[in-house]
């Protein structure tokens, strides 16, 4: 619940006993639990914290081999020929419009 709520309800948390005491409008209001439902909440408070911690790790990690990754020999989104191209247009009739590039090395067939 949090103590916000502990003091907006005037709640007195005892938590040797597991208990929770408010006045109500009769008289006192007394919220009990078991061992074992402590027990059990507070191995999965545990076992949550042991994985954000191994995520946390993970993300270093993750960051430490990013940082020592070589940088790229080509941006993405550039496009540079390895060999040898020419231009032909897409239509003949106008040359100066749009134009496909080819290998250079390809047969005429």
């Amino acid at each position: 619940m949090g103590r916000p709520c502990y003091a907006k309800f005037m709640v007195v948390p005892n938590c040797t006993y597991l208990k929770l005491k408010m006045s109500g409008p009769n008289s006192v209001i007394t919220i009990e639990s078991m061992y074992e439902h402590a027990y059990d909440y507070d191995v999965e408070c545990i076992e949550y914290a042991e994985a954000l911690v191994e995520a946390e790790t993970l993300i270093a990690d993750l960051d430490q081999l990013d940082s020592q990754l070589p940088e790229p020999k080509h941006r993405v989104g550039t496009f540079e020929p390895m060999e040898a191209v020419k231009l032909v247009p897409v239509d003949p009739a106008c040359p100066d419009d749009r134009a496909l590039r080819i290998s250079a090395t390809l047969d005429i067939k």
